[in-house]
């Protein structure tokens, strides 16, 4: 089937006005007037009202569950397919947390395939918190070089009281290891680092960056958000070249603690005039968000949602925030720095995900993820049950 969606408001994230589209299999085929193909097996489909965006590319998610924090009753459920689905987010990225021992790389990329089968497109990181990291084939450079699904390490826990307490020289190799790893089999070998609430924050990625030749985009830290003082450490970070991701799970004691809603995070940026090429979003799906006393003893768990990437970047554009930065932030810019290109833009030849928003109210209407329609009318499309008697 081929798919033509006319009459919709496009943006690449960069707008492009009122613009035909053409979908052909997986790809978008045409836009503008090279899309104006008619017949008996070509779809049609009006988006008058709507905007027509990139499906969401979410760069962490805990597609297996985490957490644990509280014991084995706390483990975090998996990640569902429509839950995504139903959120516009077409790729995604799956990670390990705090547990990879009960958590493993192998269940990670299991699930990462199951998401594919499902219609979606999923990556994944080898490592977790933990320095020195845990890989499946024994070697960062083996696991990024040999293994498709791999394209980065992380998250590596830094300033958390449950980190493993890396030293500046532990991140310098690591992040050297992925460097290479990354060139030899042309991925993006990033560095997801979970910054937590400690005052030293991303202290010791710059040390890193000046005292090495390692440069500092090989590290992408995410939680950049959790309080001020670390979203302006943040801004200061993207100022000297690096990538920030600010994370939109979480809780309403995180909240009333201090944590900067993303889109709130994305407004300040604007205003302050920070390169927001260098700043995307990411859910934390699945993710434990564990509550801790004073004394850092477990108190209870919230959990990650999958939702909140649109609902944040949504909420972002009704602050005032211009539709194509709120949108960059979850499509275009996390799709470049993870070397995605067939990913997060509405260009000739990249995958055909695509969203159509209703421009008025900023509801999701369609998700369509490399050429099939998975949602619309607000019915999703795939179910996983349908396997199964």
């Amino acid at each position: 089937m081929i798919t033509r969606i006319v009459n919709g408001i496009c943006y690449s994230p960069e707008p492009l006005g009122q613009t035909n589209l053409l979908v052909a299999g997986r790809q978008i085929a045409a836009l503008g007037e090279q899309a104006e193909l008619e017949g008996s097996i070509v779809q049609t489909v009006d988006a008058s009202d709507c905007y027509v965006v990139p499906g969401l590319v979410d760069s962490l998610a805990h597609i297996i569950g985490g957490g644990g924090e509280g014991g084995f009753r706390s483990r975090t459920s998996e990640l569902k397919v429509t839950d995504a689905i139903e959120a516009g987010v077409t790729t995604l990225v799956g990670v390990l947390g705090t547990d990879a021992v009960t958590r493993t790389l192998t269940n990670l990329l299991a699930k990462a395939h199951a998401l594919d089968e499902e219609g979606l497109t999923c990556y994944c990181h080898t490592g977790s918190y933990q320095v020195p990291a845990y890989t499946l084939m024994g070697d960062l450079l083996q696991d990024l070089v040999l293994i498709d699904k791999f394209i980065g390490v992380g998250e590596v826990a830094i300033a958390d009281h449950r980190s493993s307490q890396p030293t500046v020289q532990e991140l310098a190799r690591l992040a050297s290891q992925a460097r290479v790893g990354g060139m030899l089999s042309g991925k993006a070998g990033i560095v997801s680092v979970h910054v937590g609430p400690s005052p030293e924050g991303i202290a010791q990625l710059l040390q890193v960056a000046s005292s090495t030749d390692i440069p500092i985009t090989q590290f992408y830290p995410t939680h950049m958000n959790r309080n001020q003082a670390l979203l302006q450490m943040g801004f200061d970070y993207v100022a000297q070249g690096g990538y920030i991701d600010l994370t939109t799970s979480t809780t309403a004691q995180d909240l009333a603690q201090g944590e900067i809603k993303c889109a709130d995070a994305l407004l300040q940026a604007v205003k302050a005039g920070v390169n927001l090429q260098h700043v995307t979003f990411s859910s934390d799906a699945n993710a434990s968000l564990p509550v801790f006393d004073a004394q850092n003893n477990f108190v209870g768990l919230g959990e990650g949602r999958i939702a909140s990437l649109y609902e944040e970047m949504t909420d972002a554009i009704r602050l005032g925030v211009p539709v194509q930065d709120a949108l960059r932030v979850v499509t275009s810019n996390p799709a470049r720095i993870l070397k995605l290109p067939h990913k997060g833009q509405l260009q000739l030849g990249a995958d055909a995900d695509l969203l159509l928003i209703d421009k008025n109210t900023l509801e999701l209407k369609a998700v369509m993820a490399k050429g099939r329609w998975l949602f619309s009318d607000g019915r999703v499309a795939v179910q996983r049950s349908s396997l199964f008697f």
